[in-house]
């Protein structure tokens, strides 16, 4: 689990992008917070940057919406999935659980 933010900077509406070698965006809704990779199936853009309404956030190059709770794209012209990660809230901060990569 890696530490994102603490729940009061991440008003509902808002997102971030966390960096590595994944990027991943944290998004806050009315339904709680979610996680998933940070760049479009369908083209190199950050969805951190895009329009977030309700479960769902479209993205700012080609409009392709993804589901935040499943990562599924909801249109074109993204096909594929992006990666979703488990969010934990706890002691007012936002934890999401991210694969420790192997160290070769």
């Amino acid at each position: 689990m890696i530490r994102a933010c603490a729940v009061a900077d991440l008003p509902v509406g808002e997102a971030l992008r966390l960096g590595g070698p994944t990027p991943i965006a944290v998004f806050h809704t009315e339904d709680g917070f979610f996680a998933v990779d940070d760049t479009c199936t369908h083209q190199d853009a950050s969805l951190a940057d895009g329009w977030l309404e309700g479960c769902f956030v479209e993205c700012p190059l080609h409009a392709a919406r993804f589901d935040l709770r499943t990562g599924a794209p909801t249109c074109l012209p993204a096909k594929a999935p992006v990666r979703t990660y488990r969010v934990v809230v706890t002691g007012g901060a936002v934890h999401v659980d991210v694969p420790v990569p192997a160290v070769p």
